[in-house]
């Protein structure tokens, strides 16, 4: 993301994990996320910074349909109702309890429906992909 002064800023997405770019449906992940911000104005509201120096918090963009019209859809929502991540739940208790309950349901409704990757036989989730990379290494 850039800022109002050109500064680049990189962000993870508070509260979801989704598909690494060579997992399935990684780089559908990566293109649904640009379709929703890039280019466009957004909000991000964040308490901290990970391990890598990214700020973690929850980006808010506008409508898909409304690019003039100001932040105020929750891009890691969005992410989860079009089965593109997994909610996050070793982090829960970074997210209010009324997001927990939004990202929960979403995954559940995403899986129910086996919509985006939860329509693949065993979707494998990031976290344990990354571990098996790590051991193949």
């Amino acid at each position: 993301m850039l800022d109002a002064t050109n500064q680049q800023h990189r962000i993870r997405l508070a509260g979801i994990d989704a598909p690494e770019s060579r997992q399935p449906f990684g780089e559908k992940a990566k293109q649904y996320l640009s379709k929703l911000a890039f280019g466009k104005n957004v909000t991000v509201e964040w308490a901290k910074s990970d391990r890598y120096g990214r700020i973690v918090g929850k980006v808010l963009v506008p409508p898909m349909e409304c690019d003039t019209c100001p932040p105020s859809k929750d891009a890691g929502l969005l992410q989860l109702e079009a089965g593109l991540a997994w909610w996050y739940r070793q982090y829960r208790k970074e997210q209010t309890l009324v997001d927990q309950g939004y990202y929960e349901y979403a995954e559940y409704v995403a899986k129910r429906e086996r919509t985006g990757l939860w329509g693949d036989s065993d979707p494998l989730p990031p976290w344990e992909w990354r571990k098996q990379k790590r051991y193949e290494l």
